[in-house]
């Protein structure tokens, strides 16, 4: 089947932009206000110590490359289940 580019003429007559709103020094303010951080953004913020270990990486692309790193599934597939548990469970308490 040939497309024919022909038929088909875009125009731009019926598109148009939405308004987009006016930012205020008030609406601003108050959008600053309601931002929170929780306590491990504020310690990543600190700079106090760096959020990786480098070490560990290392060791563990060392293995990938030996061919020695094995995937644990049930242990990645718990770690996942527990998340999302302590996930659900915050956003029921608050």
């Amino acid at each position: 089947m040939k497309i024919d580019n022909t038929s088909f003429k875009p125009t731009t007559a019926s598109v148009s932009p939405r308004p987009q709103p006016k930012a205020t020094p008030e609406s601003s303010a108050t959008q600053a206000e309601a931002v929170s951080l929780s306590p491990l953004a504020g310690s990543l913020q600190t700079g106090d110590k760096p959020p990786v270990n480098s070490a560990r990486i290392q060791e563990i692309k060392e293995a990938i490359a030996q061919g020695r790193f094995k995937i644990n599934a049930d242990a990645i597939a718990g770690r996942l289940v527990e998340t999302a548990r302590d996930m659900v469970n915050r956003q029921r308490s608050a």
